[in-house]
């Protein structure tokens, strides 16, 4: 009897406790729950046009060495409540140079950073990046197709995400060094030029027997 008598009360008490959080949280009374989040979605522009992807395989158009390519990160506020001071970074891949967008590249960390600032509830920013890939001799040597992925990451006290984008660069292959031909007309050249020496000699050999 006694056991049932703590386990009844064990129940009761719990029940107490899920009532309470509950009345304190979006109750009649009460402000509504807040949730923390938001969404980083990072893109990349699509060879010779302007439309943005999440990704570029290697078979989708590829890049040039020394091309530019364009970046674009959007931060999204999907929580309840408003967020400050945000904090952004891209994290820049080998081969890759920065030169326009915001905040301040660490060329040891290879690391853009950057104040996204305040936003509020469903606020969202967008921020481009345009980069160089470089030059064909700062390639790779061993790889003449590849790929390369381009992490942004965004975060407050509160939350965080980040997202990425691939893209693939193809090295310009070398054209090789004329080649003399080697057809018909070069094989006609050279069976005339056998006849004409086989006729000098010839000639030069009657007329050794004639002024004899």
């Amino acid at each position: 009897m006694k056991k049932i008598f703590v386990f009844l009360a064990v129940v009761f008490s719990l029940l107490v406790v899920t009532v309470s959080v509950s009345a304190g949280c979006g109750g009649q009374y009460e402000s509504p729950c807040q949730s923390y989040s938001m969404l980083v979605d990072k893109m990349v522009q699509k060879p010779g046009t302007s439309d943005y992807v999440d990704n570029l395989s290697v078979s989708d158009p590829r890049y040039k060495p020394s091309e530019y390519v364009m970046f674009k990160v959007t931060i999204k506020n999907t929580s309840t409540t408003t967020f400050g001071g945000m904090t952004a970074k891209d994290y820049v891949p080998s081969y890759l140079t920065p030169v326009e967008g915001p905040g301040t590249f660490d060329s040891a960390t290879r690391i853009i950073s950057w104040d996204a600032g305040f936003f509020n509830v469903d606020e969202q920013k967008t921020y481009y990046f345009k980069m160089q890939i470089n030059s064909q001799a700062n390639l790779p040597t061993n790889q003449g197709l590849f790929c390369l992925v381009n992490k942004a990451q965004a975060w407050s006290n509160e939350t965080t995400d980040d997202d990425s984008s691939q893209f693939c660069i193809e090295k310009q292959v070398a054209t090789p060094p004329n080649v003399p031909s080697a057809g018909p007309e070069m094989g006609l050249i050279l069976f005339s030029g056998e006849l004409l020496a086989l006729g000098t000699g010839i000639y030069m050999s009657y007329k050794l027997r004639n002024n004899k």
